[in-house]
């Protein structure tokens, strides 16, 4: 899963925005209007003549509703106070932009959009620039909870502007678990079946970040401070939950996505754990038995602990390393980049995302208008991001050392290798591979 789930999320969301954005039509009909104009003071700036090439995912260049894609939008909505200001758009993935920006930095696009578990690797190339403007700082805090602020920081630097955020939550059947029950992991399975994916590297570690766990440091940016999962209680509370009856395992010693998905569809289980991919799917299923809400907490001898998800973002990036073109000086280029790009993830930019194809906003100035606040995995999402989840580290050592042994410590979770007897065991072994220590 980790950011790659992300990646299909948007198209799966855009029948809950048309249900969500009722009164409303295309991102010609929309307006941030409300919640402040987070980029006004943008408009202030003189970038004179300069081409930019901005790459986008294939859906940000398809056509919304009113005929026109969002980033087609946005740039118009750019040129209005800086008419000297002229683009070329290709399609790149924000899973691929990074990548390709490493490989040749000078070959990247001025502005371009990334997932933040790139992060650690486009500063070491250069290939991602910090934004300076104090107005842009301030618009990137001013629209963002604390933990999607650290996704785009290192050494006290914002290296983009975030624009969505990439997290899990809570589906239940609101006719099987009433809202009271899903505030408690065990209450819920004391009533219920529930699907959790539990041989996912990227779910499962919210039981040992919520017991005290950590991962490079309190903020997860201090490599040497390594991970901190050697908790057994924990994994003795997962092989429990693993037997108890009322845990769905698709099939005996496995634990698949797509059958707990289908379970919760089909009323054989009352919640599900996912995140805005599954949203309209499962609105489609459930209509008004859908419910959804942030993760719950769960009862470690006698003390209640609160699950934590990973959470991070996607972000709009400047390229200080991009080759000078089309007769711009390089600092008119870069200066334009980084008003670009903050402009990319402004208020009003988010708002057309959203309208168009159901990307849910990071903005929390968002979070009160009529087309965001009304749609349940919007607000599902903003509350986890905000109470019930820590940062995902964009270190380098994360991606190196910690999916592969988590992936594999999950799996024996589920299949029975890792037992209530050799729990201790297993955990320290566990926590060792976490570390690069297999011994």
């Amino acid at each position: 899963m980790k950011a790659n789930k992300f990646i299909g999320m948007v198209v799966a969301a855009a029948a809950l925005v048309s249900m969500a954005a009722c009164g409303g039509s295309g991102n010609g009909g929309g307006s941030a209007s409300g919640t402040g104009d987070t980029t006004a003071s943008l408009d202030k700036l003189d970038l004179g003549k300069v081409t930019l090439n901005v790459w986008a995912p294939q859906q940000n260049l398809q056509p919304g509703p009113n005929g026109k894609t969002s980033v087609k939008q946005i740039e118009e909505d750019f040129k209005k106070a800086h008419p000297g200001v002229s683009f070329k758009n290709s399609v790149v993935g924000e899973a691929d932009a990074g990548k390709i920006i490493n490989q040749d930095p000078a070959a990247g696009a001025d502005v371009y959009m990334y997932a933040n578990d790139q992060l650690g690797a486009l500063i070491k190339s250069n290939g991602v620039g910090a934004q300076t403007n104090t107005d842009i700082v301030k618009q990137i805090k001013t629209q963002n909870p604390q933990v999607i602020i650290d996704s785009i920081t290192q050494d006290g630097k914002l290296y983009g502007v975030p624009y969505t955020a990439n997290t899990w939550f809570m589906y239940y059947n609101n006719t099987m678990l009433a809202k009271s029950d899903v505030t408690s992991l065990d209450t819920m399975l004391s009533k219920a079946k529930v699907a959790f994916p539990l041989a996912n590297s990227w779910y499962f570690p919210a039981f040992y970040l919520g017991a005290g766990g950590t991962l490079y440091g309190p903020k997860g940016d201090d490599a040497s401070d390594g991970v901190k999962f050697d908790k057994p209680d924990v994994t003795k509370y997962l092989v429990s939950m693993a037997k108890n009856p009322n845990y769905y395992i698709s099939t005996p010693g496995l634990a698949g996505d797509d059958a707990g998905l289908k379970a919760f569809e089909s009323g054989q289980v009352a919640a599900y754990f996912s995140g805005t991919w599954d949203g309209s799917v499962i609105k489609d299923k459930l209509g008004d038995k859908m419910s959804t809400a942030q993760l719950p907490t769960f009862t470690l001898d006698g003390k209640t602990h609160q699950m934590k998800s990973f959470a991070g973002s996607k972000a709009v990036g400047w390229n200080p390393s991009a080759k000078v073109h089309d007769g711009n000086t390089k600092a008119a280029q870069q200066k334009a980049a980084q008003v670009f790009a903050a402009f990319m993830g402004g208020t009003q930019s988010q708002l057309y995302m959203y309208q168009d194809y159901g990307q849910v906003p990071s903005d929390v100035t968002l979070t009160s208008n009529a087309k965001v606040k009304d749609n349940p995995v919007a607000a599902a999402q903003f509350a986890t991001i905000a109470k019930t989840s820590v940062l995902q580290p964009t270190l380098d050592i994360m991606n190196n050392n910690f999916w592969t042994p988590a992936t594999n410590f999950g799996t024996n979770l589920v299949n029975g290798t890792v037992t209530l007897d050799n729990a201790v065991a297993q955990t320290t072994a566990f926590n060792k591979s976490l570390n690069g220590n297999s011994d």
